[in-house]
């Protein structure tokens, strides 16, 4: 393969993963969001408590996605310091999109429903970059490099149209 080629590749691959990533966070963004807002409006929680509680059930459900779905293909050894591993970089993140909503909640003021949702939205903007970031580099480890390649030429022949894919000779008898 060439240079190019393998370039092509990598670029393909890392797009699948980002769209993955992104519908897997959709549905955690919709999780996360719905939670909150349930909180808010059934229970005395204040604004951040129940951001907290809302992101962590939002992480637990991206948990499941993202092992299972997104990163199926990556090493699955080593589950518990995957989960572990997982959780911190999950709670780094939360605090990155709690802080947000904490300062505008706390710091400007800005605390009507519309206020919260929409500084909850930009604290989950930020934090996503980051659990990207972390999740596939220190969490989801990759393959070893066979294994990777092997994947990659999966994925290359499943991209070729069905006139060009080689299939084996029938045994003939």
């Amino acid at each position: 393969m060439s240079e190019r080629g393998a370039l092509r590749t990598r670029l393909e691959l890392l797009a699948r993963e980002v769209a993955k990533f992104g519908a897997v966070g959709a549905f955690g963004l919709l999780v996360n969001i719905a939670v909150f807002n349930l909180l808010r409006h059934t229970t005395d929680l204040q604004v951040v408590r129940a951001s907290v509680v809302a992101t962590f059930v939002a992480i637990l459900f991206n948990y499941v996605g993202f092992r299972y779905w997104t990163y199926r293909d990556r090493d699955k050894t080593g589950r518990t310091r995957e989960l572990a591993l997982f959780l911190l970089f999950s709670a780094a993140g939360a605090v990155i999109e709690t802080g947000v909503l904490y300062l505008a909640t706390y710091g400007f003021g800005w605390n009507t429903p519309v206020q919260s949702n929409v500084f909850k939205i930009v604290g989950i903007g930020v934090a996503t970059l980051f659990r990207f970031w972390s999740y596939r580099t220190w969490v989801f480890k990759t393959l070893p490099a066979k294994e990777a390649m092997l994947n990659a030429e999966r994925f290359l022949e499943q991209r070729r149209p069905a006139e060009e894919r080689v299939t084996p000779d029938a045994v003939r008898n």
